[in-house]
């Protein structure tokens, strides 16, 4: 007889129930960063559990990166400020188990990236442009030192794009998806044997989005930003992921 097979059913265990009420009270702001939680022995009295499940749920806790917690301190764990650090892992974890593949990931690059540059061209400082203008210079500089250099140098001018759009969150997904990316595809193109044209394509192709950014032009440096994601990566994209790359293309 056919049908759904069950499961047996775990018990929800203690820790994981304290867990979940502190992160429900740091989302709807009930708790601050700055501020503490009760100390271990009161959080025992208000649970009505054990020590040792109580650090359970602070280790949790910690490891999850919302508190930080010294066993044995008289005050309670501290509230921390949100960290990308979080993020990063998830991320990174949902890569490695391939639920995300590296299409979609190239995808989201050339999304963040475009926007990151439509608000760089109609928000950036002088300063900004000139950090830019310092990261192709480096760009230049180290062709032909060796691929790493040359990735660094490409960081750095992404990184002054994204701290020119203003926005927290473009900034901290940019740094997590590039590093993602770079991490599964930064040995096949430094062995590329084309590779030193590749990066003075990549060099010429950002003089182009800077230019635009310097303009004022927005929508150009959208554009631009995500034909030279495209070009720079497609290569390394399964076929059958290449179309729906390419769809951000099409304006």
């Amino acid at each position: 007889m056919g049908g759904p097979r069950f499961e047996p059913v775990r018990t929800v265990r203690a820790y994981e129930r304290i867990v979940e009420q502190v992160e429900e009270a740091i989302e709807s702001g009930a708790l601050s960063p700055g501020e503490r939680l009760p100390s271990e022995r009161e959080l025992m009295a208000q649970f009505s559990v054990s020590r040792s499940t109580v650090r359970e749920a602070l280790r949790v806790l910690q490891a999850r990166g919302l508190v930080r917690s010294r066993p044995g301190d008289p005050h309670g764990a501290e509230v921390q400020p949100f960290s990308p650090a979080a993020l990063h892992k998830s991320m990174t974890t949902l890569a490695r188990v391939d639920e995300l593949s590296l299409g979609e990931l190239v995808q989201f690059r050339m999304v963040l990236d475009s926007s990151a540059n439509l608000l760089a061209a109609r928000l950036r400082t002088e300063a900004e442009l000139a950090e830019m203008d310092a990261a192709i210079a480096r760009m230049r500089e180290t062709v032909d030192v060796g691929y790493d250099e040359f990735s660094a140098a490409d960081v750095a001018f992404h990184d002054a794009v994204a701290r020119a759009s203003g926005n927290k969150l473009i900034q901290i997904c940019t740094d997590v998806v590039r590093s993602i990316v770079l991490g599964l595809v930064a040995e096949r193109i430094a062995q590329a044997p084309d590779r030193v044209a590749l990066m003075r394509q990549s060099i010429r192709h950002h003089e182009e989005v800077l230019a635009a950014v310097r303009a004022g032009d927005g929508p150009l440096a959208a554009r631009l930003s995500r034909q030279t994601m495209y070009d720079y990566y497609v290569g390394y994209v399964p076929q059958e992921e290449r179309d729906a790359v390419a769809a951000l293309l099409v304006d």
